[in-house]
C-alpha cells in the first residue's frame, strides 16, 4: 500500500511498537525480490505481528480507518454493489451498509482516482461512500472466491446434460450482455470464460479444470470442427435463431483456446451520421462516390472499419446502382446488393478480377492486403468504377505511405485515391448515471494545448461527464460505443506532395493547410458534447 507520509510507514509502526525494526529489515528484504509488494502487505504475508493491531494502526497512520477483512466483517453481497471486473479494477469491496452509508476498504487509499469512481458509484446508487483500508492479498482472495460463486453457478446449469448447458449458458450469457467476442480459454488450473463488451474485455467466470476436455469437444461438435485435429480450425455455430457465430480454435500451452465472434443475423445497417461522422450531408457526398477513384478507411484491428463500409454502402445502395462486394467474410448481408464471400481457394485479388466482367458501377473489397490486391483497385478505380477498401494503418496519412510500401507508384496513388477516413471506437458515457460536472484547471489545459496545436478553438465553458456505472451498463459506466473520424479529402495541392515523392510529414503540413483535423480533434469535440470523457479518449489516443 502506497500511503500519504512524512517519515516510512515502517518507521512510524516501529515507533509504535507494532513491529520491530527486524521485521522491517525482513520486510525490505523480500521488497527487493518481489518490488510490486508494499510494506504494508509484507509484514501481513511474513505474519510478524498481530494483523488486527497492524491494519489499524496503518490506517491510524494514514488518517483512515483499517480493517481486517475477512468473510464474517463482510455483511453484503459485494456483487450487489459492484461487479466483480470494477471491484478488481479499484481493488476495493464494499462489506457493510447501514443507513444509507456504505463502507468500503481499498488496498490503497493513496489512489484517489480509484476512490473517487467507486465513490460516485455508491452515490448513484444513492448510498455516501466510507473508506476504510485492508491488506489487499485478503481483497484479492475474496473475490476470487466470488469468481468461484460465479463458476458454480454456471457449473450447475442443467442436470440432465451439464455440458450442453454450460456452453448454451457461456453462449446465451454473452449475448444477453452484448458481447462481441466470447473467449474461452484454458489455463493451468482453471478454464477462464470472458466477455467482450464495447471493447473491453471482462472475466464471467472460471470453470472447473476437469470440464475442458468436454467443453472443447462441445464445441467443435457443435461448430463442425473435426473432433480429433488439435491444430488451429476455424468453424461456424448456426443453432442460434438471430445469431451467426464464427469459432476460431488454436492450441496454447494448457489446451485449445476458443473465441466466438457474435454476429447478429439482423443487425440494422447504422447511420453514417449515428457513427458519429464529423461532417455535414454536403461534406460527405463530396467525400464519397467519386467515380474513377477509391476511398479507404483506415485504423487497426476492430475499430469498426467494416462497419463504417456498410453505412457508405448503404448510404450510396440506389436500385439504378450495380454494387457488388467482396468479403472474408459476409457479416451482413443487404438486399439489392452482389455480396461474393471468398474462401480459402479464392483471394481478394482473383476475385476482384471477376467482378470487373460483372458491370459493377460500386465495388467494396474488404481489405486491401497486397500488391496485387491494390494493383486491380487502382486499375478499377481508374477505368470509371468507385471501389472501397480498408488498409490497417494508424491514421489516414499513413495509409500513403503502406500503399508506397505495397509497391504502388506516386502517380498510381496521387491520380486514384480520392478520399481517406481514420477511425477508432470510443466507449459512449452511459445516459443512465454519467456524473456531471465542470472540467478542471487541468482539463481545460489540455484542450486548449491541443487546440492551439491544430488551430482549433475549444468551448470548455460547459459541463462534463465522469463514468460512474449502473446495472444498466454492467457497472462500467460506458454503454455502446461510436466513432471519432479524421477524413482527408485528397486535394489537388495534396496529389501534387504526392506525385513529387513528399514523405508524410510534409504532405501532413500540406493536408493541415487544406483543412485536414486528425482524430484527436473530433475526440475533443465528442467530449465537450458529452458522449464521452477525457480518460475515455486518453486511453485510446493516449493525449496525456
Amino acid at each position: 500500500m502506497e500511503m500519504r507520509r512524512r517519515q516510512p510507514i515502517g518507521v512510524e509502526l516501529v515507533k509504535r511498537g507494532v513491529v520491530t525494526e527486524d521485521d522491517i529489515t525482513r520486510a525490505l528484504d523480500y521488497q527487493r525480490q518481489h518490488p510490486n509488494k508494499k510494506i504494508g502487505d509484507i509484514l501481513y504475508i511474513l505474519d510478524v505481528c498481530d494483523p488486527r493491531k497492524l491494519i489499524e494502526a496503518m490506517g491510524d497512520i494514514l488518517g483512515t480507518k483499517g480493517i481486517l477483512l475477512n468473510n464474517r466483517t463482510i455483511k453484503v453481497k459485494v456483487t450487489d454493489y459492484m461487479s466483480l471486473d470494477v471491484a478488481k479494477k479499484n481493488k476495493a469491496i464494499p462489506f457493510a451498509v447501514d443507513t444509507g452509508k456504505i463502507k468500503v476498504c481499498f488496498a490503497n487509499t493513496v489512489n484517489t482516482r480509484a476512490m473517487e469512481a467507486v465513490r460516485l458509484l455508491m452515490l448513484n446508487k444513492g448510498l455516501v461512500m466510507e473508506s476504510y483500508i485492508t491488506f489487499e492479498p485478503d481483497i484479492d482472495r475474496i473475490l476470487e472466491s466470488y469468481e468461484g460463486i460465479a463458476t458454480d453457478n454456471l457449473n450447475n446449469t442443467g442436470k440432465d446434460d451439464s455440458i450442453t448447458a454450460l456452453v448454451d449458458s457461456i453462449i446465451k450469457t454473452g449475448m444477453e450482455r452484448r458481447a462481441s467476442d466470447i473467449h474461452i480459454e484454458p489455463m493451468q488450473n482453471k478454464v477462464r470464460i470472458r466477455y467482450r463488451i464495447d471493447g473491453e474485455l471482462f472475466t464471467a467466470a472460471n470453470v472447473d479444470k476437469s470440464k475442458q476436455n468436454q467443453i472443447i469437444g462441445r464445441l467443435k461438435a457443435i461448430s463442425n470442427m473435426h473432433q480429433e485435429k488439435q491444430e488451429s480450425q476455424d468453424g461456424r455455430i448456426l443453432m442460434y435463431e438471430d445469431y451467426n457465430i464464427r469459432v476460431s480454435s488454436q492450441p496454447n500451452v494448457y489446451g485449445e483456446k476458443f473465441v466466438l465472434r457474435l454476429l447478429k443475423k439482423d443487425m440494422n445497417i447504422r447511420n453514417l451520421f449515428d457513427l458519429g461522422i464529423p461532417a455535414t450531408e454536403k461534406q460527405l457526398k463530396k467525400s464519397i462516390n467519386k467515380k474513377n477513384s477509391i476511398t479507404i478507411i483506415a485504423a487497426p484491428t476492430g475499430e469498426g472499419k467494416t462497419t463504417s463500409l456498410y453505412s457508405i454502402i448503404d448510404y450510396l445502395n440506389k436500385p439504378e446502382i450495380n454494387i457488388t462486394t467482396i468479403e472474408e467474410p459476409v457479416e451482413i448481408r443487404i438486399d439489392g446488393l452482389n455480396q461474393i464471400e471468398i474462401d480459402p481457394r479464392t483471394t481478394f485479388a482473383s476475385s476482384l478480377r471477376t467482378v470487373l466482367r460483372q458491370d459493377p458501377d460500386i465495388i467494396l473489397v474488404g481489405e486491401i492486403r497486397d500488391k496485387e490486391t491494390a494493383e486491380i483497385a487502382i486499375q478499377a478505380g481508374q477505368t470509371g468504377h468507385y471501389v472501397l477498401s480498408t488498409i490497417h494503418t494508424v491514421n489516414s496519412l499513413e495509409v500513403i505511405t503502406r500503399l508506397r510500401k505495397m509497391g504502388l507508384s506516386d502517380y498510381d496513388i496521387s491520380s486514384t485515391l480520392a478520399t481517406i477516413f481514420s477511425q477508432r471506437l470510443v466507449r459512449k458515457l452511459c445516459p443512465k448515471c454519467r456524473h456531471e460536472r465542470k472540467f478542471t484547471g487541468e482539463e481545460k489545459k489540455i484542450i486548449e494545448t491541443i487546440g492551439k496545436k491544430y488551430g482549433v478553438e475549444f468551448d470548455t465553458s460547459g459541463v462534463t461527464y465522469d463514468a460512474v456505472g449502473c446495472k444498466h451498463c454492467n457497472n462500467t459506466g460506458y454503454y455502446d460505443r461510436f466513432a471519432i473520424f479524421e477524413i482527408l479529402n485528397i486535394s489537388d495541392e495534396i496529389r501534387s506532395e504526392i506525385m513529387n515523392g513528399k514523405n508524410s510529414i510534409e504532405i501532413r503540413q500540406e493536408a493541415v493547410k487544406q483543412g485536414y483535423k486528425p482524430l484527436i480533434v473530433d475526440g475533443i469535440n465528442k467530449v465537450i458534447e458529452g458522449n464521452t470523457n477525457l480518460d475515455e479518449l486518453n486511453r485510446k489516443l493516449l493525449i496525456y
